[in-house]
């Protein structure tokens, strides 16, 4: 997915190298097809929109313009750019001063919450921590099965008895964390195929009784501009304070 755009972003500042010194309308030109790149790969177009109006105020500068080398100077600008769209620099999770942190994770059913939990469960054993996995997803068949092999693979513990609701899972999982002294507590959340509101009340009364520390949203990126509409759904309803796009490695 990113490599064939990534080919195509090459590809248009190639040839914009090859011009030596460049013109207004010889940048306007290059951002046009670098549009058209964004759209073609399922870019929202307000984010493309946006994008490449600012790397055209910065981009058709004097500096730019007048630098001796201005095809180089346009790709560092669009660079910075995408760098920012993404979000900067990275950050990591803060962990709480009382453990343990808890980490909620939700999502359409598909999008890869429990792998995705067992990813992070892995992430931070690495770090030198001790996760607690919590399987809350109840409505799809074999999700706690499928959370449990996983930690087994990984050594990490996963608590959650089928009979139990989400809410009674997070709840005892946050105890059961604090008593044994693991952290974080990563919860596996159920998801829908489509959002409703039985989705949405599950996810804001586990959110408003176990009080997460961090909300994550797991998304599907082949899902392309439909992951604004969901992420902005979530949002609204829940509130999120990240997305992890999975299945960056889909064509």
């Amino acid at each position: 997915m990113l490599e064939s755009l990534s080919t195509r972003l090459q590809t248009i500042f190639d040839k914009l190298g090859g011009r030596g010194r460049l013109s207004e309308e010889n940048i306007q030109e290059a951002l046009r097809e670098v549009r058209v790149a964004l759209l073609e790969a399922d870019v929202n177009f307000k984010v493309v929109r946006a994008f490449v109006d600012r790397v055209k105020t910065r981009a058709v500068g004097q500096d730019v313009l007048a630098s001796l080398t201005p095809a180089q100077q346009v790709v560092k600008v669009v660079h910075g750019e995408l760098v920012e769209l993404l979000g900067g620099s990275g950050h990591r999770l803060a962990m709480a001063s009382h453990p343990p942190t808890v980490i909620m994770l939700m999502g359409l059913q598909g999008s890869g919450k429990t792998t995705t939990a067992a990813k992070l469960a892995r992430l931070y054993t690495k770090q030198g921590q001790h996760p607690l996995l919590a399987a809350a997803d109840t409505q799809r068949p074999a999700a706690m099965e499928q959370l449990r092999t996983l930690g087994a693979q990984l050594d990490v513990p996963v608590t959650g008895t089928p009979g139990q609701t989400p809410l009674e899972i997070c709840r005892a999982a946050r105890e059961e964390a604090a008593a044994r002294g693991l952290t974080p507590l990563i919860l596996d959340t159920a998801g829908r195929l489509h959002i409703d509101e039985a989705l949405l009340a599950e996810l804001q009364a586990i959110r408003r009784e176990v009080a997460p520390h961090h909300v994550l949203l797991v998304v599907d990126a082949m899902t392309g501009q439909d992951a604004v509409t969901v992420a902005d759904r979530f949002n609204q309803a829940v509130g999120i304070d990240a997305v992890i796009l999975t299945k960056l490695d889909g064509d």
